[in-house]
């Protein structure tokens, strides 16, 4: 799984959204990813954050004033599956390394769903099974393995009446 993908999407996201919320819902977004010839780093909330991108004798340091929030449940899937209906993504933290020919990333998001743990794990297992995609699952933790060989872990927490959790995706 290579994540160089997400840098440019989150970039143009991050610095131009289409619908700004103030009302602490925002998605707060960490990226860290390095490679032999530099890096980029973005962090951001809804009180806005930088992108800064360096490497080999340049460099750009740019504030975000303001944030927006990102619409990252209904664009994030594992191998078709998405969060339970209504879930709502709170964090999202990527770290990604393509140094020496050695390419490797984690991505963690956390996440709210309106629905018990157990009921939000039985649902993604359910969604898992009819994919085709083998989960094993511990209390209210679903773990795997995606389709592009990157291992995968979603948390269920309690939250009050509701479920609180985090997705780890993880490629070695």
């Amino acid at each position: 799984m290579r994540l160089a993908f997400l840098i440019p999407p989150m970039m143009l996201l991050a610095a131009c959204g289409s619908e700004e919320k103030k009302t602490g819902e925002a998605t707060e977004v960490s990226i860290n990813a390095e490679g032999d010839g530099g890096g980029i780093r973005i962090k951001a909330d809804q009180d806005g954050g930088k992108i800064k991108i360096g490497g080999d004798g340049a460099a750009i340091d740019i504030d975000i004033p303001d944030f927006v929030d990102l619409d990252i449940e209904s664009d994030f899937d594992i191998d078709g599956v998405k969060l339970y209906p209504g879930s709502k993504v709170t964090k999202v933290d990527v770290d990604a390394s393509d140094k020496n020919g050695i390419d490797k990333a984690t991505v963690k998001l956390g996440f709210t769903s309106p629905a018990a743990p157990k009921v939000a794990a039985d649902w993604m297992a359910g969604e898992f099974a009819k994919k085709g995609v083998k989960v094993t699952r511990s209390g209210d933790t679903l773990a795997g393995k995606d389709k592009d060989g990157a291992d995968f872990r979603i948390n269920f927490g309690p939250d009050g009446a509701n479920a609180k959790g985090e997705v780890v995706i993880t490629k070695v």
